[in-house]
């Protein structure tokens, strides 16, 4: 195999990556090859840093000792078992440690591979605990717009996201209904007791569409506690209890997608803790392996495996799904060390605490450019919103796509995040320092400044001010 960089960069044309236009990317792929705590490196040596933990992935970092060598004990023993046939000692115990920090009540766990495959998961058991315990014709799933629930047929349909990651793929499954997220901003009531009232009104929205449809026809209601592709919108503590009570009254159960939530990434393991409201069906991935290894779950309320899975053989009840690398020992192993680093050096609690601290500097840093529309966020994940108008809220033109402007000029200085159109998140490693964010957030401010004072040259104008 060539070691050679420009002959990488050649072979870089039969790989085909997520969501890129591949002739582009192959004019100047980049390639890492190295990666050590919050930094990555390419194959020409360049170092960035990992601003968005890979895509909210490597929460604790590159190049983690102690995970490194739980992989390392896993393999002398034995790295496959096939769960059609039996289970390992190491799954088996890191479901169970697993169950020990998932909200109270949810102790069931259906290991995976990755987020499609819980997502999936959790779409078929909403659908097969319906028809196992009476209620046949409770087969739809509400989500919202904007959410992005995976790449799978099942999961895609879920996915109110609209747009070339979805629409080419269409028709869809049967029996999918969307709705308009909890989202505030630019509304006029979009602040402090109007943002709860706004949220409300998303919710009573639910109990309309489940009642119009028939409760008797909705299976589940599946949300990302706070929305990524959506914009990092984070709804009120109120909006969380009211969808449980209306699914609750209905029988339909509530899903929550914490593939990019989990493990610490709003300040507790879970989103469902961070608001204090439990989901009868969890799905974890990204973070719950920091990248060592595909590893995603599903997690249930113990009652509903023991009231419709839960049998005799002759029943023939048992979940009717499966994967092939799902409980993957060498997969657990990893989720056992994650816990224990997560646990062992209080990352939940610092990664909360930089959070704070690059929000409170987005706050103030980018009002004073005078492009500020909204920062968001909680725990260690953030997000900026730009606007070309303070006062009106008024965004930049769709065609500017000047959050992408920040991301290309961004990568070119050694920082990699995750860029909208018109906003930008930042969710380093939980491991990361605030020195070490300050270091991200100079960079990044250095950026905008470049871009605006580009933008104001290009149109002949002076610099935007200050609202």
């Amino acid at each position: 195999m060539s070691s050679d960089p420009e002959q990488l960069k050649r072979d870089a044309r039969h790989v085909i990556l997520d969501l890129q236009q591949m002739k582009a990317f192959c004019e100047n792929p980049l390639i890492i090859c190295e990666g050590e705590g919050i930094h990555v490196t390419d194959i020409d040596g360049k170092r960035y840093l990992d601003a968005v933990s890979g895509i909210y992935v490597a929460s604790v970092g590159h190049g983690e000792p102690r995970v490194i060598e739980a992989i390392r004990r896993q393999h002398d023993r034995i790295a496959f078992v096939a769960p059609l046939h039996g289970v390992s000692d190491t799954a088996i115990r890191y479901a169970k440690r697993l169950a020990g920090i998932t909200p109270e009540g949810l102790n069931t766990v259906k290991l995976l591979s990755g987020g499609s495959e819980s997502t999936e998961s959790a779409l078929k058991f909403a659908r097969q605990y319906h028809r196992q315990t009476g209620n046949p014709h409770k087969y739809k799933v509400i989500g919202n717009y904007s959410a992005y629930h995976g790449g799978t047929l099942g999961a895609m349909s879920m996915t109110g996201l609209g747009g070339p990651r979805k629409n080419v793929f269409g028709p869809f499954l049967e029996g999918f209904i969307h709705l308009p997220p909890p989202r505030t901003f630019r509304l006029s009531d979009g602040a402090g007791d109007g943002a709860a009232w706004s949220d409300m009104r998303t919710a009573e929205l639910l109990e309309h569409v489940i009642a119009q449809e028939g409760p008797e026809s909705v299976a589940a209601y599946i949300i990302e506690p706070i929305s990524n592709t959506g914009g990092i919108f984070v709804p009120s503590t109120a909006y969380f209890e009211r969808v449980r009570e209306i699914c609750t009254a209905n029988n339909v159960l509530l899903i929550y997608d914490e593939i990019i939530t989990g493990m610490g990434r709003t300040g507790n393991w879970f989103a469902a803790q961070t608001f204090g409201v439990a989901p009868d069906i969890l799905c974890i991935g990204k973070g719950l392996s920091g990248g060592y290894a595909p590893l995603a779950a599903m997690v249930v309320r113990d009652e509903l495996h023991l009231e419709a899975f839960w049998g005799e053989p002759e029943q023939n009840i048992h979940f009717a799904h499966g994967h092939t690398f799902g409980g993957n020992p060498v997969s657990a192993a990893v989720g056992l060390a994650m816990i224990d680093v997560i646990e062992q050096d209080d990352l939940i609690a610092r990664g909360r605490r930089t959070g704070e601290h690059l929000r409170a500097r987005l706050e103030r840093q980018v009002a004073e450019l005078g492009i500020l529309g909204q920062v968001r966020g909680c725990g260690a994940l953030s997000c900026v919103e730009f606007v070309q108008d303070m006062a009106t809220k008024q965004p930049f033109a769709d065609d500017c796509r000047f959050g992408k402007r920040i991301e290309r000029r961004l990568l070119d200085a050694g920082v990699i995040t995750r860029c909208d159109p018109h906003w930008i998140a930042f969710a380093p490693p939980l491991t990361a320092t605030v020195a070490q964010a300050d270091q991200i957030l100079d960079i990044f401010m250095r950026c905008v400044q470049e871009e605006l004072a580009a933008m104001s040259l290009a149109i002949g104008v002076g610099r935007p001010r200050p609202v």
